[in-house]
């Protein structure tokens, strides 16, 4: 009997020391599961208190471990304060990071309260990165609504991508970002999948995406709701796909503006299919500056559909969002633009628009199936159309009397 109570206590003793390792293992954040929990870094998630300090401690655990794969948690059911914070991929141990974010992350609510130095370009950033997934069923929300008031504005980014490749983005929401929700800069093989974007259709600037100086970008099955671009594809852009997209209010789908300041820019290869635009002031746009270089080119628009945009189909090689601009010779070319299968209604009677240069004309412009009925009277549909050469076929309504009708294509 008495060897029994003693083999007991050293059995309840064993228990006692292992009950404290794995004490001391927790408190000394070591994640047996590879799981890197901003809790557990002493994030607390009122929504009121900064929890900066305690993502980056996360990000620098995760980003240091040796598992193959580690996941950096924003675990749901709390809101994260954060000021404005980038997250570094380059010393990295693995190539397989995930970000699951399940919870509510928010900016401070006022410009003044941004910690960060005068030029405060993006408020959640990402850079040097070859493998990264950033998912989950979390907000990201930026309450922009004082940074729409500002006169004077800065380029502000709510979540920028840069100097990256590999990276994927699935199921977040974005809210009220100061400017632009996301933006793809410098980057490629990036895939953008089930996110839901939203800003009021009053607030200024808020592009949906933004794509610049990236290549083999794909964006699909996503609502987008702004008070600019559902997306936005800017300079050194190429192979851009985009489908599956639900997008108004905002400004449609634009490439450009292109040409600022006499610059030469180039974007081209760009496929955008199966967009669904409601009262959008454009559907898919092209836009570039008097005076600029280069080109947007291998462009196709199809299997889309208006419900009361402003103008449709618009291509502006005279764009000037301001009272006066100079009048000049030089223009960025456009060519090889195929527009298919585009129906539904305008909300003015002008549904598509092609006001190209004198001095550079639009070339090879072609379109098929078309059919857009003005919505207040639809026997008043009608096409303005300057200076571009290219050919029609099928039905094409309103009638766009500078593309030449041919069967054969």
């Amino acid at each position: 009997m008495a060897t029994s109570k003693i083999l007991l206590l050293l059995l309840l003793n064993q228990c006692i020391v292992f009950i404290g390792s794995s004490r001391q293992l927790k408190n000394t954040n070591i994640n047996i599961d590879n799981t890197f929990n901003v809790i557990n870094f002493g994030a607390i998630g009122d929504g009121q208190k900064d929890d900066s300090k305690m993502f980056k401690h996360a990000w620098d655990a995760a980003c240091d471990s040796s598992a193959p794969s580690p996941t950096f948690l924003v675990p749901r059911g709390k809101t994260y304060l954060l000021q404005p914070l980038t997250f570094n991929g380059k010393h990295c141990n693995s190539n397989n990071i995930t970000l699951q974010i399940d919870g509510r992350i928010i900016a401070p609510t006022k410009p003044s309260a941004w910690d960060c130095e005068t030029n405060c370009n993006h408020w959640i950033g990402f850079e040097n990165f070859d493998g990264l997934h950033v998912q989950g069923s979390g907000t990201i929300n930026g309450q922009g609504d004082k940074w729409w008031k500002l006169s004077c504005k800065d380029n502000e980014k709510g979540f920028m991508i840069g100097h990256s490749k590999n990276v994927d983005i699935k199921g977040l929401t974005f809210e009220d970002s100061p400017q632009m929700h996301i933006a793809f800069e410098s980057s490629t093989l990036i895939h953008a999948t089930e996110l839901t974007i939203r800003a009021p259709g009053h607030s200024p600037n808020t592009d949906g995406i933004h794509i610049q100086r990236s290549t083999n970008v794909s964006i699909d099955n996503s609502t987008i709701q702004t008070g600019d671009d559902c997306i936005s594809i800017g300079n050194e852009s190429k192979y851009i796909n985009i489908s599956n997209i639900e997008c108004g209010p905002g400004h449609g789908i634009s490439i450009g503006s292109l040409g600022i300041m006499g610059k030469t820019e180039e974007v081209e290869f760009v496929h955008v299919r199966n967009v669904t635009f409601h009262g959008t002031t454009n559907g898919v746009r092209i836009k570039t500056w008097q005076g600029g270089h280069g080109h947007a080119r291998n462009i196709k628009f199809e299997d889309m559909t208006s419900y009361s945009s402003t103008r449709p189909i618009v291509i502006d090689q005279y764009y000037c969002p301001h009272k006066q601009c100079k009048n000049q010779t030089s223009a960025v070319e456009i060519s090889n633009i195929a527009y298919e299968n585009i129906n539904g209604t305008s909300h003015k009677e002008i549904a598509v628009q092609l006001s190209c240069s004198e001095s550079v004309p639009c070339k090879n412009i072609t379109m098929k199936d078309i059919n857009l009925i003005y919505e207040k009277h639809k026997d008043k549909t009608s096409s303005y159309c300057l200076n571009a050469r290219g050919l029609r076929n099928g039905r094409v309504h309103p009638s766009v009397s500078c593309l030449q009708q041919e069967d054969s294509f």
